[in-house]
């Protein structure tokens, strides 16, 4: 039979409130009475039952972590940072599957019949409409890897989309590319949208430099791979500014594949700087987005919404910087 918290209070000689007050994180409780408690627990194989707990504070520790781009690489990355910061700090991650979905009236019903403390939106291409969804709702939200904005509706935490497309501009110019392209995501992701306005503003600033741009059907290997051989029968630019390193792998197997030699005949860059970038038949050179940072400040103001749900919404935004491999040639 299951050990409940009478048998505990029992063996121990304290009453159930004690017992309760031991495995609340916060409660006052003496030492002599939680070393009791603690002795009791270990011996009887006592666990604290997470269900009932929730219905005596109020709170599920549930905290909905969606995604619509399952279909790429990094976001496996992603979620197992988050799933493991989440729960070292006591909180449940609750996984949702929104791929092709940007709808949110389903995800904050669904949500909140789960009754989730709080809500991670973890993408770049979901408007910031979707993550307002939840807090006009009222619950609690982080838009992770959001679109930047000075006075956001919720909480966001990501990079600059804007500065990382100048970012890549001004490396593929101090490279002495002249004829340049840009290979973003889905035409209507806020991240594509942002990089390219970065990369066009560095771009048309330079009287010798010409754009290429195009946006490929998703953040894939197979839409980077398809979009890469169109630009190549349609005669490619000397390097592309890849909008994601997914897109980029994809692009430099269609480089290969045409008998082209990335970083000698096609310069590529990428963003993210993705495990899969550093692997050395990829070797590719990308800009580094921060991700570990970014999740740690997501779980810090989720914890901090929970003490403070009234908290005003902020975004913070975390720099960017170029990773040297092997795609593009060596700066002039």
């Amino acid at each position: 039979m299951n050990v409940t918290l009478k048998d505990v209070a029992e063996r121990a000689g304290v009453s159930r409130s004690a017992v309760s007050r031991t495995f609340t994180k916060g409660a006052s409780v003496s030492a002599k009475t939680r070393d009791k408690v603690e002795r009791a627990a270990q011996e009887l194989g006592y666990s604290p039952n997470a269900l009932a707990s929730s219905l005596t504070t109020g709170r599920t520790k549930l905290i909905g972590l969606i995604s619509n781009n399952f279909h790429n690489p990094i976001f496996l990355e992603v979620f197992d940072q988050f799933t493991r910061a989440l729960q070292e700090r006591g909180l449940r991650p609750l996984i949702v599957n929104l791929t092709d979905e940007t709808e949110p009236t389903n995800s904050v019903r669904m949500l909140r019949q789960y009754s989730v403390d709080a809500v991670i939106v973890a993408s770049s291409t979901l408007p910031p409409s979707f993550a307002k969804a939840f807090n006009d709702a009222n619950v609690p939200v982080v838009h992770a890897f959001g679109r930047f904005n000075t006075s956001p509706d919720v909480h966001v935490v990501g990079i600059d989309n804007v500065e990382c497309g100048r970012i890549a501009a001004r490396e593929l110019l101090a490279r002495g590319y002249r004829r340049v392209g840009y290979l973003g995501g889905p035409a209507d992701a806020t991240s594509a949208q942002d990089r390219l306005v970065g990369f066009r503003e560095i771009i048309e600033a330079d009287p010798e430099a010409d754009l290429l741009s195009t946006f490929s059907g998703g953040y894939s290997f197979e839409a980077g791979r398809a979009e890469m051989l169109r630009q190549i029968a349609a005669g490619p630019a000397e390097a592309y500014f890849c909008g994601d390193d997914v897109l980029s792998v994809g692009a430099l197997s269609a480089l290969r594949e045409s008998g082209l030699e990335p970083g000698k005949d096609v310069g590529i860059i990428g963003l993210n700087d993705m495990e899969m970038a550093r692997w050395e038949s990829i070797a590719l050179t990308t800009i580094h987005q921060p991700i570990e940072r970014i999740i740690a400040a997501c779980v810090d103001l989720v914890e901090s919404m929970l003490q403070e749900p009234d908290r005003y919404p902020e975004a913070r935004i975390f720099p960017c910087r170029v990773i040297e491999r092997s795609t593009l040639r060596p700066r002039v």
